[in-house]
This record gives structure tokens, C-alpha cells and sequence, in this order.
């Protein structure tokens, strides 16, 4: 079913919207939050917040051209959110490492001002991702929103582990520079 149908089933309040939505994206949902959480059970869990939260919020939020992004942005939260709850150590530090890369270019939102950039900011960041080429974009985007490891990347784009190390590692100096050149501060 096309995704402007399921988002009119929404505004009808229609409940097959999200059955419809769950045999369209569930998979793929699924996978994202099991990426995450490590756990089949956790992930199903997460899938079905997803679904009651996009049920949630839909009225107003209207996301006709980019249904699975609205979704797995909501299921990536709560399976961030799950790791946390549950204290997972081994997931935790996984997850810590990939922030600590991360805040070596990204300016951390630590004043009233920064939070209300965000949208700024995010616009900065889908700036910066639009000028890298399909492949160095598909890794990035791979390890810091999927949460995929350096072999699973390395496995599904055909490269050693050592290019894709090199490739995140020149792609986060890129976009240092390139926040900076922006008017950030890192």
C-alpha cells in the first residue's frame, strides 16, 4: 500500500493503518531495533512502541513523503532508549564509543541556544551528507544511525575493515571542518 494511503487510514484513525505500515516496514523496523537492543523479543517490543507512538503522533505529524524514516526515527529512539533502561554494559559501551567518535566533530548541545539550533543543525548535517559520494554516505550512515558494526559494513559494502575505518575517520575530520566552516564551535 502506497504510504500517502496509510497516513489517510491515520487521520481516519483507521487501525488497519497499522497493519499496513507493520507488513510494509516491519522487517525492516525490526532489524533496525534489533541492530540496537541485540534482542529478538526487545525488538518486536520496540516495533509495536513504534506503531502506538506514530499512532500517537501522526495527527498532527504528516509524514506522507517519508513514512519510514518517521518510523524508524521513532523505533531507533526507543531502542536507544531500551539499551539504556536495561543497563546493558557490552551494548552501553558500544554505543558510548560510537558518541565519543562522534563528539570529536559534533558540538555538544550544552546551552539554551544550541538545543534551539537543532533544526539548523540538522540541516547542517544533511548538507554535509548530500556533498559525500553514495558510498562514503551509505558507511556513515550505516555505523552512526544503524549502529552497525565495522565487519557487518565491511561485509555488506565488500571492503576490509581498514577502508571503512579510514572512510568514517576521514568523514568525520570532513565534517568537522566543514561544522566549523559553518559557524560551529567543536
Amino acid at each position: 500500500m502506497d504510504d500517502t494511503k496509510i497516513i489517510d487510514l491515520f487521520f481516519e484513525r483507521d487501525e488497519t493503518a497499522i497493519r499496513y505500515a507493520s507488513e510494509k516496514y516491519g522487517n525492516r523496523l525490526r532489524s533496525l531495533s534489533h541492530s540496537i537492543v541485540k534482542d529478538r523479543q526487545t525488538a518486536e517490543e520496540c516495533e509495536n512502541d513504534t506503531y502506538m507512538e506514530a499512532w500517537d503522533t501522526i495527527p498532527p505529524h504528516e509524514p506522507r513523503s517519508y513514512l519510514y524514516a518517521f518510523l524508524a526515527r521513532i523505533i531507533r529512539h526507543l531502542s536507544l532508549n531500551c539499551c539504556r533502561d536495561r543497563s546493558r554494559l557490552k551494548r552501553s559501551a558500544f554505543i558510548c564509543e560510537l558518541s565519543a567518535e562522534m563528539e570529536q566533530c559534533i558540538p555538544a548541545p550544552d546551552d539554551v541556544q544550541c538545543r534551539i539550533e537543532d533544526k539548523v543543525f540538522a540541516d547542517a548535517i544533511n548538507e554535509f551528507l548530500s556533498r559525500l559520494d553514495e558510498e562514503k554516505r551509505n558507511i556513515f550512515v550505516r555505523r552512526y544511525w544503524y549502529l552497525d558494526s565495522i565487519a557487518s559494513i565491511s561485509e555488506r559494502f565488500a571492503l576490509s575493515q581498514s577502508k571503512i575505518k579510514t572512510t568514517l575517520f576521514r568523514c568525520r575530520n570532513e565534517l568537522r571542518e566543514y561544522l566549523e566552516k559553518e559557524g560551529y564551535s567543536i
